[in-house]
């Protein structure tokens, strides 16, 4: 089977099932996260920061319920217009190039990730996506380690 016209849109299809949005670490936010969040939601910044968000290290991330769950997850995402640049990117996340089996560990949980494609195809398209961004670019497969 031939990889040469895959695009990250091949790779991944949302399924809208919230997996992603639950388990440990949460969801870090950088300040201009912050700040289109809580505009969009109609709290002020610092509110929304003491309100929404908990530290990790001296990083803010996105609080969680009880369940794990973002505090924005409601079956679906509630502010899936300005959600942050951690949860975009997902998964075409960077730890993929440092290690593509992190890719089949996140399929796991995640039903829209392909998993019967190559890794270094994967990595590939992981870096033509980081250099360029277009989420249709098409995938050149990495040099096999």
């Amino acid at each position: 089977m031939s990889f040469d016209k895959l695009t990250r849109d091949d790779l991944f299809k949302c399924h809208k099932c919230g997996n992603c949005c639950k388990g440990y670490g949460g969801t870090y936010i950088s300040q201009a996260d912050i700040v289109a969040i809580s505009s969009y939601i109609g709290v002020d910044p610092i509110q929304f920061a003491a309100d929404y968000c908990s530290q990790s290290g001296k990083r803010a991330v996105i609080a969680q319920r009880a369940d794990g769950y973002c505090i924005f997850w409601d079956r679906l995402c509630t502010i899936h217009a300005v959600k942050p640049r951690m949860c975009r990117a997902w998964p075409f996340i960077k730890s993929i190039i440092v290690d593509p089996t992190n890719w089949l560990i996140m399929a796991d949980i995640c039903p829209g990730m392909r998993t019967d494609v190559p890794l270094h195809v994967v990595k590939g398209c992981m870096q033509a996506g980081l250099s360029t961004h277009p989420m249709t670019q098409n995938c050149e497969p990495s040099p096999r380690s």
